[in-house]
Protein backbone atom coordinates (compact mmCIF):
# COMPACT_ATOMS: atom_id res chain seq x y z
CA UNK A 1 0.00 0.00 0.00
CA UNK A 2 1.70 3.18 -1.58
CA UNK A 3 1.50 6.10 1.28
CA UNK A 4 0.98 9.68 0.09
CA UNK A 5 3.68 12.40 1.21
CA UNK A 6 0.92 13.37 3.69
CA UNK A 7 0.35 9.70 4.90
CA UNK A 8 4.16 9.41 5.43
CA UNK A 9 4.33 12.88 7.40
CA UNK A 10 1.46 11.69 9.38
CA UNK A 11 2.65 7.97 10.03
CA UNK A 12 5.65 9.38 11.19
CA UNK A 13 3.66 11.39 13.66
CA UNK A 14 2.44 8.54 15.41
CA UNK A 15 5.42 6.30 15.47
CA UNK A 16 7.26 9.69 17.32
CA UNK A 17 4.23 10.18 19.66
CA UNK A 18 3.58 6.67 20.42
CA UNK A 19 1.45 6.03 22.53
CA UNK A 20 -0.88 8.70 21.95
CA UNK A 21 -4.40 9.24 21.73
CA UNK A 22 -6.85 11.41 19.00
CA UNK A 23 -6.93 14.64 20.98
CA UNK A 24 -3.09 14.65 21.01
CA UNK A 25 -2.84 13.94 16.81
CA UNK A 26 -6.08 16.25 16.25
CA UNK A 27 -4.29 18.81 17.56
CA UNK A 28 -1.22 18.31 16.13
CA UNK A 29 -2.55 17.92 12.87
CA UNK A 30 -4.69 20.63 12.88
CA UNK A 31 -8.29 18.55 12.71
CA UNK A 32 -11.47 19.27 14.28
CA UNK A 33 -12.38 16.54 16.20
CA UNK A 34 -11.01 13.04 17.43
CA UNK A 35 -13.23 11.27 15.10
CA UNK A 36 -12.29 12.92 11.98
CA UNK A 37 -8.57 11.48 13.57
CA UNK A 38 -10.39 7.78 13.60
CA UNK A 39 -11.63 8.06 10.05
CA UNK A 40 -8.16 9.51 8.75
CA UNK A 41 -6.05 6.79 10.54
CA UNK A 42 -8.99 3.69 9.69
CA UNK A 43 -8.64 5.27 6.19
CA UNK A 44 -5.34 5.68 5.19
CA UNK A 45 -2.87 4.44 7.73
CA UNK A 46 -5.19 1.37 8.85
CA UNK A 47 -2.12 -1.36 8.33
CA UNK A 48 0.11 0.79 10.60
CA UNK A 49 -1.34 1.42 13.00
CA UNK A 50 -3.43 -0.65 16.47
CA UNK A 51 -4.84 0.33 19.92
CA UNK A 52 -3.40 -1.18 23.06
CA UNK A 53 -5.20 -2.65 25.84
CA UNK A 54 -5.36 1.10 27.00
CA UNK A 55 -6.95 2.10 23.77
CA UNK A 56 -3.92 4.32 22.93
CA UNK A 57 -2.89 4.46 19.25
CA UNK A 58 0.88 2.77 18.53
CA UNK A 59 2.49 2.25 15.70
CA UNK A 60 3.09 -1.24 14.06
CA UNK A 61 7.35 -2.31 13.88
CA UNK A 62 6.24 -2.06 9.65
CA UNK A 63 5.54 1.38 11.07
CA UNK A 64 8.13 2.56 12.04
CA UNK A 65 10.36 1.10 9.29
CA UNK A 66 8.73 2.76 6.61
CA UNK A 67 9.25 6.01 8.18
CA UNK A 68 12.66 5.61 9.18
CA UNK A 69 12.14 5.70 13.01
CA UNK A 70 15.45 4.83 14.47
CA UNK A 71 15.50 2.21 16.97
CA UNK A 72 18.96 1.78 18.46
CA UNK A 73 19.54 1.94 21.91
CA UNK A 74 22.83 4.05 22.10
CA UNK A 75 23.29 6.89 23.98
CA UNK A 76 19.78 8.61 25.57
CA UNK A 77 16.41 7.72 24.48
CA UNK A 78 14.84 10.30 22.33
CA UNK A 79 11.03 11.42 23.02
CA UNK A 80 9.22 13.16 20.45
CA UNK A 81 6.48 15.45 22.29
CA UNK A 82 4.23 18.71 22.24
CA UNK A 83 5.83 21.87 23.40
CA UNK A 84 3.94 22.01 26.35
CA UNK A 85 4.74 18.60 27.12
CA UNK A 86 8.55 19.23 27.04
CA UNK A 87 8.25 22.09 29.39
CA UNK A 88 6.45 20.36 31.90
CA UNK A 89 9.77 17.56 31.51
CA UNK A 90 11.73 20.29 31.91
CA UNK A 91 10.40 21.15 35.40
CA UNK A 92 8.61 17.99 36.83
CA UNK A 93 10.50 16.98 40.11
CA UNK A 94 13.62 14.57 39.42
CA UNK A 95 12.96 10.89 39.63
CA UNK A 96 14.85 11.24 43.20
CA UNK A 97 12.31 13.64 44.47
CA UNK A 98 9.21 14.00 46.18
CA UNK A 99 6.71 14.33 43.76
CA UNK A 100 4.77 17.13 42.74
CA UNK A 101 0.96 18.42 42.40
CA UNK A 102 -0.26 19.48 38.97
CA UNK A 103 -0.26 22.80 40.21
CA UNK A 104 3.11 22.59 41.72
CA UNK A 105 3.86 21.82 38.22
CA UNK A 106 2.10 24.49 36.82
CA UNK A 107 3.73 27.48 39.23
CA UNK A 108 6.65 25.63 38.27
CA UNK A 109 6.05 26.90 34.33
CA UNK A 110 5.13 29.80 35.85
CA UNK A 111 8.15 30.74 37.06
CA UNK A 112 10.98 29.04 34.58
CA UNK A 113 8.98 29.37 31.07
CA UNK A 114 6.84 32.40 31.82
CA UNK A 115 3.60 30.79 30.46
CA UNK A 116 0.57 30.46 32.11
CA UNK A 117 -1.67 27.38 30.72
CA UNK A 118 -4.50 25.81 31.83
CA UNK A 119 -4.22 23.31 34.88
CA UNK A 120 -6.20 20.82 32.49
CA UNK A 121 -3.69 21.23 29.88
CA UNK A 122 -1.26 20.60 32.38
CA UNK A 123 -2.24 17.46 33.71
CA UNK A 124 -3.06 16.27 30.46
CA UNK A 125 0.72 17.12 29.52
CA UNK A 126 2.09 15.11 32.54
CA UNK A 127 -0.33 12.17 31.67
CA UNK A 128 0.79 11.96 28.23
CA UNK A 129 4.48 12.21 29.84
CA UNK A 130 3.58 9.41 31.57
CA UNK A 131 1.88 7.28 28.63
CA UNK A 132 5.49 7.52 27.21
CA UNK A 133 7.25 6.23 30.53
CA UNK A 134 8.92 9.42 31.65
CA UNK A 135 6.85 10.81 34.57
CA UNK A 136 5.93 8.41 36.86
CA UNK A 137 1.92 9.14 38.45
CA UNK A 138 2.34 8.74 41.97
CA UNK A 139 -1.05 8.58 44.25
CA UNK A 140 -1.74 9.93 47.01
CA UNK A 141 -4.99 12.36 48.23
CA UNK A 142 -4.57 13.93 44.54
CA UNK A 143 -2.16 12.23 41.94
CA UNK A 144 1.21 13.91 42.10
CA UNK A 145 4.33 13.23 39.47
CA UNK A 146 8.25 13.49 38.91
CA UNK A 147 10.51 11.73 36.59
CA UNK A 148 10.29 8.20 36.07
CA UNK A 149 14.38 8.05 34.16
CA UNK A 150 16.95 10.31 34.87
CA UNK A 151 16.96 13.72 33.50
CA UNK A 152 19.89 13.40 30.91
CA UNK A 153 19.17 9.75 30.06
CA UNK A 154 15.47 11.44 27.71
CA UNK A 155 16.03 14.14 24.84
CA UNK A 156 12.89 15.88 24.88
CA UNK A 157 12.23 17.00 21.22
CA UNK A 158 9.50 19.41 20.70
CA UNK A 159 7.12 18.84 17.73
CA UNK A 160 6.12 23.00 17.97
CA UNK A 161 9.67 24.21 17.57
Amino acid sequence: MALSEEAQERLADVVALQPTKNGELEEHWGMDSGSEVHQYLEGELKAYYYRDEDSLIRATADAADLVGAETENDGPRTVTVPALQAQVFAVVADEDDRAESVVSVLHSLRDAHDIDPAPEDVRSALRGLARRGVVDVVQKTVPTFRLAVEREDVVVESLDE
